[in-house]
């Protein structure tokens, strides 16, 4: 399989990335290992019609859950078949229980559910699995050599789409205060600490919404429609995730200029 290669962390390791993403995408995608994955998965979800079926089948869920950044499930058979059997048409279904959307965006995606369509023999619907399952493995492998990594990708894939649907600024803030990934890059970013997550999920949305406004000039997560935006987000995410690590054992005169030499990389 092949190792992302991030030489440094922060800024600068960032900017590497970015700068030879499409190569070494290029070179994951190929390895042997994910490509039989792959094929296995293309070859056999079309003959998939019930949630039960489909948890049986390990290597179908492997690549289906990490493809929707739930690789952590892969154990929990009997879940993952509630959340896919109940479905999301119904406000009480398990995958709407949750405030990580992840639930729902695969229940849905497949379509087990009552009075929902059957997605798994649909001709574009292996395809865009192993998109998301080759875009997601890409970013744990990141997340091996530097987990900070694994977030601004996340971002830098996810955010934009979330920023674009029809619905209000509150729902989006909710979304992101329950989808992990995103939670911990606008912690981070807005200088929260993970003990926050403690206080009244009211309140947390005052908070992300004043912290976010003294930030970026507005607190309307439609701003990340913009990819700049989203590049400016991740930036302070790393700065000062890089300020956190590197005060665990650096003085303040060490860390500055930690920053400086990679700023200027």
């Amino acid at each position: 399989m092949f190792t992302p290669v991030i030489p440094t962390g922060g800024l600068s390791g960032w900017r590497f990335l970015q700068e030879t993403y499409d190569k070494q995408f290029a070179a994951f995608s190929q390895s042997i290992e994910l490509k039989r994955d792959v094929d296995y998965f293309r070859e056999t979800i079309g003959g998939i019609g019930t949630a039960e079926q489909f948890v049986d089948d390990r290597r179908l869920m492997q690549v289906a859950l990490t493809a929707f950044g739930l690789e952590q499930d892969l154990d929990s058979k009997f879940f993952i078949r509630k959340i896919l059997e109940e479905g999301t048409t119904n406000e009480d279904a398990l995958a709407n229980r949750f405030a990580d959307p992840r639930y729902s965006d695969l229940s849905a995606a497949f379509g087990f559910g009552p009075g929902e369509f059957l997605k798994t023999g649909e001709p574009l619907f292996a395809e865009a699995i192993i998109e998301r399952f080759e875009a997601v493995s890409f970013e744990v492998a990141a997340g091996e050599q530097d987990q900070s990594m694994r977030f601004a990708l996340y971002a830098e894939r996810e955010l934009g789409t979330l920023a674009q649907e029809d619905t209000t600024n509150d729902t989006k803030w909710f979304t992101i205060m329950g989808e992990p990934p995103l939670r911990s890059i606008f912690e981070t970013a807005l200088g929260l600490p993970t003990e926050f997550g403690q206080v009244d999920i009211e309140q947390q949305l005052v908070v992300f919404k004043e912290r976010a406004a003294k930030e970026f000039g507005t607190d309307e997560i439609a701003q990340f429609t913009d990819p700049e935006a989203v590049q400016d987000l991740v930036t302070k995410f790393l700065v000062r995730d890089q300020i956190k690590q590197l005060g665990n054992g650096f003085s303040s005169g060490a860390i500055a200029l930690t920053l400086l030499q990679n700023s200027v990389r």
